[in-house]
């Protein structure tokens, strides 16, 4: 048996990461249009919480989208599921609650392929749960860098730039830039160009 057939009887888990504007809700939006042009039924879901570009899309910082069910809890997921779906994207997977990682298990369980997107550090540069565990059940991990605003240098990490001090504040190029381990600093940097 391939290593294909054997994904596409049992289902599987896929986690693409990295720091803000690294490129992963570009990246789960062309894996599941891929899923679609083979024409797989797809459904995407995301936070409620993210309402940067639009409420029933996601968008990536580029303005590529693709529909998604908004939920204000993981477990809803199973209240929009279609039982034609075969491919399952989440994005801003950070967002929700520990929750996530039993019933990402339970769709791969039941032979769907799950795609997830979202932070695996903090603005502090500390891993931002449940990323990592969904990272150590998964099947497959992509790491995705940006570009350090500062040098130009691959970033891994989310400088946040304005704001408070919660570890969960929405926002994008207003508030946070990429930066890579030398530029990084723990704290709001209001960085003056």
């Amino acid at each position: 048996m391939s290593e294909f057939s054997y994904f596409q009887t049992r289902g599987w888990i896929e986690v693409i990461v990295g720091s803000m504007f690294s490129g992963k809700t570009e990246e789960l939006i062309r894996r599941t249009r891929r899923a679609e042009f083979a024409k797989l039924k797809v459904q995407v879901f995301k936070p409620v919480i993210d309402n940067r570009y639009k409420e029933k899309e996601v968008t990536s910082h580029n303005l590529n989208t693709v529909d998604a069910i908004p939920l204000n809890h993981i477990e809803e997921i199973w209240d929009h599921l279609s039982p034609k779906t075969r491919v399952v994207g989440i994005d801003e997977g950070q967002f929700f609650d520990p929750s996530i990682v039993q019933v990402v298990q339970d769709l791969a369980d039941r032979g769907l392929r799950v795609i997830i997107a979202g932070l695996d550090t903090d603005w502090k540069g500390r891993p931002f749960e449940p990323m990592p565990t969904l990272m150590a059940i998964a099947e497959n991990v992509t790491k995705q860098h940006a570009v350090c605003m500062v040098c130009g240098a691959p970033a891994s990490r989310t400088q946040k730039t304005s704001g408070g001090d919660s570890q969960i504040e929405v926002g994008a190029a207003e508030s946070y830039e990429a930066r890579c381990r030398e530029h990084f600093v723990a704290k709001v940097d209001q960085r003056t160009v």
